[in-house]
């Protein structure tokens, strides 16, 4: 990560790496190794998740509570062209709800930016369904309440610019206290494997 001096504020590496169609990441990337730790620069303390890192309410939790006062998730994600409307539209729906949920559970603003436009599959690259992707867009701005401060088009590249108060984090972290009442005694369980 820059900071707005152009030095490197901080490096992330991307924790969580998919292996799905169109995203067989697992194959050319290492996960990253340099856990959820917050950067600070000179616009607050950001808490950079990665794309994959999205869907893992854990990340957004631990990196919370290191310190983070604003999530960001730059993310590059899309349908297959051959997902009906019906399919697609679940698809953004749970991408834009499971980042809210985010902002909600750790009382903290959010910002996700993902790409707009289609991208063909390379011939040796297994894609989708063999064709591409195309983009959906819908980059984000919410507040700790999951508010929908911003949003950006479906397949139009934009410049999104928003206020974000970084101390209405704390007010609302007070008056739902999801931090404070967390039952870490009762949640040793978060350690085991899927399907012990």
């Amino acid at each position: 990560m820059l900071d707005s001096d152009v030095t490197l504020a901080g490096i992330y590496r991307k924790m969580h790496i998919p292996d799905d169609p169109g995203f067989y990441e697992k194959f050319y990337f290492t996960p990253g190794d340099l856990g959820f730790q917050p950067v600070d620069t000179a616009v607050g303390r950001l808490g950079v998740l990665v794309c994959w890192d999205q869907w893992f309410p854990e990340s957004a939790r631990l990196i919370t509570l290191a310190g983070a006062e604003l999530l960001l998730y730059p993310t590059a994600i899309g349908w297959d062209p051959h997902d009906d409307e019906a399919e697609q539209r679940r698809q953004l729906d749970a991408w834009m709800t499971v980042q809210r949920g985010h902002a909600i559970a750790n009382g903290i603003p959010l910002a996700a930016c993902n790409r707009v436009g289609f991208e063909p599959a390379p011939c040796a690259t297994p894609a989708a369904s063999g064709e591409g992707i195309r983009f959906w867009g819908n980059s984000f701005v919410c507040g700790p309440q999951g508010e929908l401060l911003a949003r950006a088009s479906a397949d139009t590249e934009e410049l999104l610019i928003t206020e974000i108060d970084l101390a209405r984090g704390e007010h609302v972290r007070r008056m739902g206290p999801f931090l404070r009442d967390r039952r870490i005694d009762a949640y040793g369980d978060l350690l085991r494997c899927w399907r012990d």
